[in-house]
């Protein structure tokens, strides 16, 4: 089987150009800004098993787009991934600012990403859900090889 008749399947070896997108139409993640498609291998955990049922059956060429519903994509906030933390643990001086990410070392040595969503006096406030997390995401694909 030739590639541009190849099928992606679950172990297939993909190309793709994606489009993450909100409901409003908002960007949030492209391949397109610096085109620069992505590579994946079915599976591989790069991307979640619903998103990945979207890609099964399509071949070279197709472009397709797919409304995941917030509890498919990245699902709904989690209260209890949300921290108060001491001003004191972040470094001197440091600003802080209402949306912005940062790394938050794990005792593993990992980095967890955490959006900071407030700051009163001492206390932090920290939310450790994804940010894409209760959000129905358009999912714009076009495959360019698959083997």
């Amino acid at each position: 089987m030739s590639e541009s008749q190849q099928v992606i399947g679950d172990k297939s070896e993909i190309i793709l150009h994606f489009d993450l997108k909100l409901n409003d139409g908002s960007a949030v993640d492209s391949t397109r800004v610096n085109n620069k498609p992505a590579k994946m291998i079915m599976g591989d955990g790069s991307l979640t098993p619903n998103f990945e049922k979207c890609l099964i059956g399509l071949k070279v060429g197709d472009k397709k787009a797919f409304s995941i519903n917030a509890n498919d994509a990245f699902g709904m906030p989690n209260p209890d991934n949300i921290y108060h933390v001491d001003r004191s643990k972040f470094a001197a001086g440091e600003e802080l600012k209402e949306g912005m990410i940062m790394g938050f070392a794990q005792p593993d040595g990992s980095e967890l990403p955490g959006v900071i969503r407030s700051t009163a006096g001492h206390s932090v406030t920290v939310d450790f859900n994804h940010p894409l997390a209760g959000q129905d995401i358009i999912f714009d694909v076009e495959i360019i090889s698959v083997s």
